[in-house]
């Protein structure tokens, strides 16, 4: 369907191995959520793990009018995570066209 757009939805396993308690896991959920709003654009939310100290589960979602774009978005937004102080674990991706199911 032409001009339907794309949708890249990353679900992230996140590591934080200095992270001691609830609160401390919670403040780097809180600026990676904030950093990936801000710089990407993207829809974050934490949707799993949520009372472990150090681990998280992340779905964080992109749109483009592109099929190129958007995966170059996610690449964008792979790196980035993995480029923090916390552990980037493991990453799924999907790409979805609405109106294709």
């Amino acid at each position: 369907m032409a001009g339907s757009g794309y949708v890249g939805i990353l679900t992230v396993e996140l590591h934080f191995p200095e992270s001691g308690s609830l609160k401390g896991k919670r403040k780097h959920v809180a600026s990676a959520k904030a950093h990936l709003r801000e710089r990407f654009g993207a829809s974050v939310a934490e949707v799993d793990h949520h009372e472990l100290w150090q681990r998280s589960r992340l779905a964080v979602a992109c749109a483009s009018s592109g099929h190129r774009e958007l995966v170059e978005h996610l690449n964008a937004v792979e790196r980035y995570l993995g480029s923090q102080a916390f552990e980037l674990v493991r990453v799924e991706r999907d790409v979805v066209v609405p109106g294709e199911l």
